[in-house]
């Protein structure tokens, strides 16, 4: 610390009252935020609500809209932008899994193989056939970036979701099973045209030192490539307004900051309506 930011008495000030040296960090890291959120990579990410519609049960129909119609409102603290278009967290799938593998960072890709060396197996599975597994994973820590809230430690019901009738619209659950065929950690994704959008993840608190996160990342990656050909993009929410922590936790990953355009329709459909 130099002479003369001792004696600047802002400076001064800061260092003397931690909390307002934390809001001094907060427009640091806002500022920052901004510079780079100029440079981002520009993409259009095409639901294709109109296949949907065609093809599939209207559950998945009404739920591409509403992700459609919440990603396009105005922000609710900027309202000059979009509520989900800069810095949407974004891994673009390359073409195959093992080029996906050697992407994440080699921490990921250890615990991958230790899971897999613990006997843990990967597999999509029905929400509703597995609900006191579910409870008991969200039970096992009262602490998950903060505290967990009242309603995720209650009891859960089925959800009853309408199967799919085809892959480019769904909302599967993905589970890493143990050895002994029990779920360890879920996750659920909203899948819609070229976006597979990560919901929820959770895992048994007692047992995160098997590996079994990046195992589960990693597979429903490898599951994509595999088994939903229209899926271009995984994404992982957003990226500014995350805790260093998450944003480590999501380059790790490869779940970088994007500016997206959203596409309600396929692209036929879309450059269409654009002609009018």
């Amino acid at each position: 610390m130099t002479e003369s930011t001792i004696s600047n008495p802002v400076m001064r000030y800061l260092q003397e009252h931690p909390r307002w040296q934390a809001v001094g960090n907060k427009l640091k890291q806002l500022r920052t935020d901004i510079r780079e959120a100029r440079e981002l990579p520009h993409i259009e990410i095409y639901l294709m609500a109109d296949r949907a519609e065609a093809r599939n049960h209207p559950f998945y129909a009404n739920l591409v809209k509403e992700h459609y119609r919440d990603a396009t409102r105005r922000h609710p603290k900027f309202p000059l932008i979009r509520h989900i278009e800069w810095g949407v967290a974004l891994c673009q799938l390359p073409a195959t899994f093992d080029e996906y593998f050697m992407m994440v960072e080699g921490a990921a890709r250890r615990n991958f193989k230790k899971a897999k060396r613990l006997g843990y197996e990967f597999r999509p599975f029905d929400f509703d056939d597995h609900l006191e597994e579910i409870q008991t994973i969200h039970r096992s820590t009262k602490v998950r970036q903060g505290p967990v809230s009242e309603a995720l430690m209650a009891d859960l019901k089925p959800v009853g979701n309408p199967q799919p009738q085809d892959r480019t619209h769904g909302y599967p659950a993905f589970g890493a099973f143990n050895s002994d065929g029990v779920l360890r950690a879920y996750a659920t994704c909203h899948i819609a045209g070229e976006m597979c959008m990560l919901e929820d993840i959770y895992g048994d608190a007692r047992y995160q030192s098997d590996g079994y996160v990046p195992m589960l990342y990693l597979s429903i990656g490898e599951h994509l490539l595999k088994e939903y050909p229209e899926v271009k993009y995984f994404a992982y929410g957003t990226y500014y307004g995350a805790s260093e922590t998450l944003r480590r936790f999501k380059r790790k990953f490869r779940f970088m900051p994007h500016r997206v355009t959203w596409k309600l329709n396929s692209p036929e459909t879309s450059a269409n309506l654009a002609k009018g």
